[in-house]
């Protein structure tokens, strides 16, 4: 027989045996396809105490139905619902080719006894029953760690400014978690938390993901210079997470030059001491340190002050000091009105004030008493002797 023959002989049987092992190898997907099957990637999952899980099932038909979905073996306090489209179904429909989809979601609370959860998804098409057993175990070991952080935890500055603080919480648990935030400060104190999606009250944190959290805390005008401590506390599902937050107010520095009766004028003799009281207020936040006291006055005029070296050592905030001063006005100064200047300092960081204010005054000078005397003398004198003359030599 020629080989061209035996060769085309061949080739048909070849093929119908390569067909024949092609068949038997796809029969057990044709028998599968065949029956009911509830199925899902991860039927056995480990969650924390207070932790929800879902599941997502995939439910495969042989033909064209409805078929009941049911859960059972649910443990005593724990909720377990099916889920499809948005709603909570009892069932769905199924058609031979096409999986039809829903989702179990089990909620496990928080003060759960139970350390292995163990329930059963049972789908029925008519005659034709499926089950797909679903375990969840409870263990703290597997909650993961929630962590809230920020680079910057003390703010500085005066009671002015507005203190903004960024914090990052990351979800290290192998949940998505919803989370929402508050913080608490000192009465007078205005304090925001805001998500890093305005305006929402909470937002859901995905697992091994971050959010952003920011504190805005605006302090009252006359808040004092210290430390002030904040309290942040994130609910991040049945979980608090805190943070303290510490601000340093520098406090405001402002000094205030008045007299006791507010009169801005004086008055007294050339060449003699005259006492002014002059009252220095510290109106700041802050307290006032080492105030040094000085003066403008004309030429060879002197003031002084009563406080040792013209210094006041402290002045704490909204309190005052009263300090006598002493103007002695030039010996040969005329009667009239003269202009010195009062100015209080106190120093502050490289070489600079933290605060200063002056005060303007107008001291007249008034004509001496012993000159009013000799004035007066001398007329008197005058007097006396016209009157001698007028009557000596008046007769003649």
């Amino acid at each position: 027989m020629p080989t061209s023959l035996i060769a085309r002989g061949r080739r048909p049987a070849i093929a119908l045996a390569l067909s024949a092992m092609v068949l038997v190898g796809l029969a057990p997907a044709v028998v599968a396809a065949d029956t009911l099957a509830v199925t899902t990637p991860y039927p056995a999952i480990a969650v924390a105490p207070g932790s929800s899980a879902s599941f997502d099932l995939t439910i495969t038909a042989p033909r064209e139905g409805t078929a009941d979905l049911t859960v059972s073996g649910t443990p005593s306090g724990w909720t377990a619902t099916l889920h499809g489209g948005g709603f909570v179904v009892s069932g769905v429909s199924v058609a031979s080719g096409k999986p039809a989809t829903a989702r179990l979601d089990v909620k496990v609370p928080g003060d759960t006894t139970v350390t292995d959860g163990r329930m059963v998804v049972t789908a029925k098409l008519g005659g034709d029953t499926a089950t797909l057993p679903i375990t969840v175990s409870v263990s703290t070991e597997v909650a993961g760690d929630i962590t809230l952080d920020t680079a910057n935890p003390i703010l500085t500055g005066p009671n002015d400014t507005n203190f903004s603080f960024d914090l990052t919480l990351t979800n290290g648990s192998a949940q998505d978690q919803t989370v929402s935030a508050t913080a608490t400060g000192p009465a007078g104190w205005t304090i925001t938390t805001k998500l890093s999606e305005a305006q929402a009250a909470s937002t859901v944190v995905k697992a091994g993901s971050s959010t952003t959290i920011t504190v805005s805390a605006t302090p009252p005008t006359d808040a004092p210079a210290g430390q002030t401590v904040l309290d942040v506390t994130a609910t991040v599902g049945s979980k608090q997470v805190t943070k303290q937050l510490g601000i340093q107010i520098t406090g405001t520095f402002k000094i205030t030059l008045s007299t006791p009766n507010q009169l801005i004028s004086a008055h007294g003799p050339a060449g003699s001491g005259t006492t002014q009281q002059i009252v220095v207020k510290n109106d700041g936040t802050g307290p006032l340190t080492n105030v040094k006291l000085a003066s403008s006055q004309p030429t060879n005029w002197k003031i002084t002050f009563d406080a040792q070296d013209s210094t006041i050592p402290t002045i704490a905030p909204n309190d005052q000091a009263t300090v006598n001063a002493t103007i002695t006005p030039a010996g040969e100064a005329v009667t009239g009105d003269y202009q010195i200047t009062f100015t209080a300092s106190a120093p502050g960081e490289n070489g600079t004030n933290a605060a200063t204010d002056d005060l303007a005054m107008t001291f007249t000078v008034e004509t001496s008493p012993i000159w009013l005397l000799a004035g007066f003398g001398l007329i008197v004198a005058i007097v006396v002797a016209l009157f001698y003359v007028f009557r000596t030599y008046g007769r003649r």
